[in-house]
């Protein structure tokens, strides 16, 4: 039986699967012509040999990064596809990506942001070719201190297009692309300074939906360490757009409160229970990074700790900064601007620091934008994370359809407060489900049974009984 993702793609109101790249017609009508502007008289910096890391396939490249080694410490060259200098404020396409909000990923296609003339093509950030880009540069330290950041828009080639894996395969070989060599040290440099502002992140395996044959199946995602030390540059300039912005008084912060002393010390109470080292003094967020993300009480623990990352939302501001800037996810105050090609917020967070950094007023259209930017990415945080978390349900399903009857190793990731149940995620496949029956041991392996398959609704549910547990 062929499955597919109509239904989820009609209820979360997106195009078929076939009509992905659909767009109004003024849309790719305007999109022709920005696709055909000349590029802009800024700063040539074409000579620097930046690289990008992205998924195998991707086209629709948003950052290429250069690394230099300064004294101890290191310059970060890290360029951003320019959009705010060539889609016009109030046309067809800014009009529609404000519609849309950000690129949706469903397993049998995406819906982009923008039309793919321009996001995988001639603002994409593809190697060998001359684009323009704003271009960052921020200096670090050897302990991960930022210094000053700058941000100005200039032309710039990529001379490699890498995939993680493959940059991974690089160090471990001693053998790095040299744009990127000093990736691993700077990545664990940054890591350790935002553990140290208490940090709370996640080293979570991701569920991601395969193809199989004529159908779907569900895997745990590899991380790498590259994607990790890749995502703190990302972060880094994400934390240096945030500081611009409030020194200006200016701009849309990506924020998350701190979790309360309570919360903190009871996620502390359970690594306890679970048999995670707390050493005397430990923060949460030391506990977290000292996880082994292999281990069934880390990832029992690191399920819990997304209780402690409630409340996200976005602050716009034009005076004042607002009350609370922080992200404590990240550790710091920290602004979307380095994925303006998948993500409609980070076109005007760059605008913002653009103007900054060049000692001019932030532009009109930009500022106007600001107040309901919030509510528009709110939106379609939601509906992705609908379409991905819609998809993984769909592909458990199907996965075990037929199966109902059989027993599986899971591990017990989270027991109700009432002990009647909880929620288990099986060793193979990778499914996480709800299970029936009390006594669920956290962090335990033990054997659980399959009760339940709808594969319209996609929901699995199963059944544990004390007396099979495996171990």
């Amino acid at each position: 039986m062929t499955h597919d993702f109509a239904a989820l793609r009609a209820e979360l109101d997106l195009p078929p699967a076939s009509a992905t790249d659909r767009f109004p017609a003024d849309v790719l009508a305007e999109a022709t012509v920005v696709a055909e502007l000349g590029l802009p008289d800024v700063p040539d910096e074409t000579d620097v040999p930046f690289v990008t890391i992205d998924p195998p396939g991707s086209r629709d490249l948003d950052q290429a990064v250069f690394l230099e080694r300064v004294g101890t410490g290191f310059r970060v060259h890290y360029a951003i596809a320019d959009l705010g200098s060539v889609i016009p404020a109030g046309g067809a396409i800014d009009a529609e990506a404000r519609r849309r909000g950000q690129t949706i990923y469903l397993p049998d296609g995406r819906v982009p942001l923008h039309p793919p003339v321009l996001s995988e093509d001639a603002l994409s950030l593809l190697p060998d070719q001359v684009r323009r880009a704003a271009l960052w540069s921020i200096d670090v330290d050897e302990k991960g201190v930022a210094g000053r950041a700058t941000v100005r828009r200039a032309r710039v080639r990529s001379v490699a297009r890498l995939d993680y894996e493959g940059v991974q395969a690089s160090f471990d070989a001693g053998s790095p692309h040299p744009s990127v060599e000093a990736l691993a040290d700077l990545g664990r440099a940054r890591r350790a300074l935002r553990v140290s502002l208490g940090a709370i992140e996640l080293a979570l395996p991701e569920q991601e939906v395969v193809a199989r044959g004529d159908s779907w199946a569900v895997r745990m995602a590899r991380r790498t360490e590259v994607d990790a030390w890749n995502a703190e540059v990302s972060l880094l300039t994400g934390m240096a757009a945030a500081q611009l912005m409030l020194e200006a008084g200016t701009g849309l912060l990506r924020t998350l409160p701190a979790a309360g002393d309570d919360a903190l010390r009871g996620f502390l109470r359970t690594a306890r229970t679970l048999g995670v080292p707390v050493p005397e003094g430990a923060t949460a967020s030391e506990v977290l990074a000292a996880l082994d993300p292999a281990l069934p009480a880390s990832i029992v623990l690191m399920r819990e700790a997304t209780g402690l990352l409630r409340g996200a939302g976005y602050e716009a501001f034009d005076g004042a900064p607002p009350e609370q800037p922080l992200h404590a996810g990240i550790g710091a105050p920290y602004a979307h601007v380095t994925a303006p090609l998948r993500r409609l917020a980070d076109r005007f967070g760059t605008e913002v620091c653009l103007a900054i950094c060049a000692g001019v007023e932030v532009p009109a259209w930009v500022r106007e934008a600001l107040p309901s930017l919030g509510e528009t990415m709110r939106t379609s945080d939601q509906r992705a994370s609908r379409a991905d978390r819609g998809a993984i349900d769909l592909a458990e399903a199907w996965e075990l359809a037929g199966r109902v009857g059989e027993s599986f190793d899971a591990v017990v990731v989270r027991a109700d407060d009432d002990g009647g149940g909880g929620e288990v995620m099986l060793v193979e496949p990778p499914v996480v489900a709800r299970c029936a029956g009390r006594g669920l041991p956290e962090g335990r392996l033990v054997a659980v049974e399959l009760t339940e398959v709808d594969v319209a609704g996609g929901r699995v549910s199963f059944a544990y009984d004390e007396a099979h547990t495996s171990a």
